[in-house]
């Protein structure tokens, strides 16, 4: 099973006779317009290629933070190798997920099985798991009731969802957006929870032995090396310490990307294009943050073109801002910093029961009408 671009809806055809037909029939368009200007400047390419120089760097990074762990022995500076190894697990997280979108190779399996031994044997994911879930969240992000990113949980992403909790949950949740952060420490663990939960509840999960035997060696494996290596004092506050990191990692990486943008309602006539570009937000820092956020960044460009090699996402950039200007969409990009003081607040907003999901001008026309309907 692999990851697949939402598909767009068909290609246009004749002009309908009313206001709303035309407006939908422009609206389908637009997506194909902006794909054909894509795919002359030559962007749609996949190729292995540009992920050699990440591979080996990353590859260069394992062995050197092995050679730590080895030659620091009884330390306490090996909690400094175990944050280094939160973060390369997380490095290599970005590839798996590039891999999942079938961005690496041309052909489909390659795509699969490198996605699959990174995610399951490398940092301790479910391929099965992941793909289910993050394909149905390209689908519908921030559609309410259909993508599981915003279901309810220990944190809400829903207004209604938290006008629905009573006592300490209700608590919480009106200060959810200050406890965020201390609670990524704990969603590494998460993350490896889910893993291991799949293999036994999955009914329709392919290549289940091959799964179980990479999450074995990665979450039985290493940590009986650590502690075999550190003792069992140094080597659980090792563990403790690459698993907090790894989770903080990977949890702010993925958080500004569609935390605290409009909400779509689950009825929506929103099209593809806006569909995408609405609900997602890009990070500012140039290189640098592509680097530390494996393409992420450019969540827009990702989510628009899910199959687009990761280093291309900020050279189509400037095509999809044109593109947006010249139809009045918005187009949201925030440094890191900012994005999470937006989030803090959003999250402390909904957790208050503030009843505005979609709080952009443009996403609200396409909320469902129950009078005219017709979109302007």
């Amino acid at each position: 099973m692999t990851l697949t671009q939402d598909s767009p809806p068909a290609a246009p055809g004749p002009a309908a006779p009313t206001e709303q037909a035309r407006a939908r029939n422009r609206q389908t368009s637009d997506f194909f317009d902006l794909q054909q200007r894509v795919k002359d400047a030559g962007l749609l390419e996949r190729g292995a290629s540009s992920y050699i120089g990440r591979a080996l760097v990353l590859t260069l990074s394992f062995a050197g933070a092995g050679t730590l762990l080895g030659l620091l022995g009884d330390s306490w500076w090996q909690l400094a190798v175990a944050a280094l190894f939160g973060v390369l697990f997380t490095q290599a997280a970005f590839i798996s997920h590039d891999a999942a979108h079938q961005q690496v190779f041309n052909h489909g399996r390659k795509n699969e099985w490198l996605a699959r031994i990174v995610g399951n044997l490398v940092v301790g994911l479910s391929y099965g798991w992941w793909v289910r879930k993050h394909g149905k969240h390209h689908a519908n992000p921030n559609v309410v009731g259909k993508d599981g990113d915003i279901s309810p949980g220990f944190v809400v992403f829903v207004p209604e969802d938290a006008q629905a909790r009573t006592g300490f949950a209700a608590w919480f949740a009106r200060r959810q957006g200050w406890f965020l952060f201390p609670l990524l420490l704990f969603f590494g663990m998460s993350l490896h929870v889910s893993a291991v939960q799949t293999l036994f509840t999955s009914k329709k999960l392919k290549h289940r032995k091959a799964e179980a035997a990479f999450l074995v060696v990665r979450l039985v494996g290493f940590p009986a090396l650590i502690l075999l290596l550190l003792g069992p004092g140094l080597g659980i506050a090792f563990l403790a310490v690459q698993i907090a990191v790894f989770g903080v990692y990977m949890g702010g990486s993925f958080a500004p990307n569609h935390k605290g943008m409009p909400l779509i309602p689950k009825e929506s006539n929103i099209d593809f294009l806006r569909r995408q570009i609405l609900t997602s937000r890009n990070v500012s820092g140039g290189r640098p943050m592509d680097w530390a956020m494996g393409g992420l960044n450019y969540q827009i460009e990702h989510h628009l073109f899910p199959r687009m090699a990761s280093p291309n996402l900020h050279k189509v950039r400037p095509l999809v801002i044109e593109f947006c200007a010249e139809r009045d969409i918005p187009y949201t990009e925030t440094s890191l910093i900012e994005s999470y003081g937006i989030i803090t607040r959003y999250l402390n907003r909904v957790g208050l029961g503030y009843s505005d999901p979609m709080d952009c001008p443009v996403a609200a026309q396409f909320r469902p009408r129950s009078t005219d309907a017709a979109l302007s």
